[in-house]
C-alpha cells in the first residue's frame, strides 16, 4: 500500500469514525430480511461494510471508483470481490443482488438519480442507503452536502422501490427502499 492508501484508511478506520458508524447495528438493520445471500457494497472506500457483512458469510462485492480504496479494503475482507466501477454503470445483470448497500456514499455521487436507478436494477431485495442526517453536525459533510430526507425518498420512488422507511441512528440515518 502506498502512503496516500495508508493515509486514507487510517482516516475512514479510525476508532471514533467507526463508532459513529454503529457497524453492528446497521447490518442487523439490513439483514432483517432472512433471505439476503448476497451484498453489493457501493463506494465500498476501505471495506469497513464490506468486511461486516462477509462475517456474516454473505457473498460480499465491493465496488468503488478509486482502486486505492479498494485495494485498501481487500486485506479486511479477503473472501469479497472488489471491482473498480462507477454507481451510476454498474457491471451486473439485474436483479442480481439481495441486497444493495451504499454507506455514507449517495451524498457524494456524480448523479444521485441514476445510482439510486441502477441499485434498484440490480438489487432482487432490498437496498439499504447510510447517509448524515440533514443537520449541522461538528464532524462529516458540511449542511450544503447533506441530502434532506425527502429527497432520498424521493431517489427511491424515482427509481421504482415500492417502499421505504428511515431509521435515526445516533449520528446517521438508514434508509431502506423494497422492490
Amino acid at each position: 500500500m502506498n502512503d496516500r492508501v495508508c493515509r486514507d484508511s487510517d482516516r475512514l478506520r479510525n476508532p471514533e469514525r467507526l463508532a459513529r458508524l454503529e457497524i453492528g447495528r446497521v447490518v442487523g438493520l439490513c439483514l432483517q430480511d432472512p433471505d439476503i445471500r448476497s451484498v453489493l457494497d457501493v463506494g465500498t472506500g476501505t471495506g469497513v461494510f464490506a468486511e461486516a457483512f462477509a462475517a456474516r458469510k454473505l457473498a460480499v462485492t465491493g465496488i468503488d471508483i478509486q482502486e486505492s480504496m479498494l485495494e485498501a479494503a481487500r486485506p479486511y475482507a479477503p473472501d469479497a470481490c472488489f471491482l473498480l466501477a462507477p454507481s451510476e454503470a454498474l457491471p451486473f445483470e439485474n436483479r442480481i443482488f439481495d441486497l444493495v448497500f451504499m454507506g455514507l456514499v449517495l451524498h457524494e455521487t456524480e448523479n444521485a438519480e441514476g445510482t439510486m436507478r441502477e441499485a434498484f436494477r440490480v438489487c432482487a431485495r432490498r437496498t439499504c442507503v447510510l447517509e448524515w442526517p440533514h443537520e449541522e453536525q461538528p464532524f462529516g459533510p458540511p449542511l450544503s452536502d447533506r441530502l434532506e430526507e425527502s429527497v432520498v425518498h424521493g431517489f427511491g420512488r424515482q427509481a421504482g422501490f415500492s417502499a421505504s422507511l428511515a431509521v435515526r441512528l445516533e449520528h446517521l440515518v438508514l434508509y431502506t427502499f423494497l422492490k
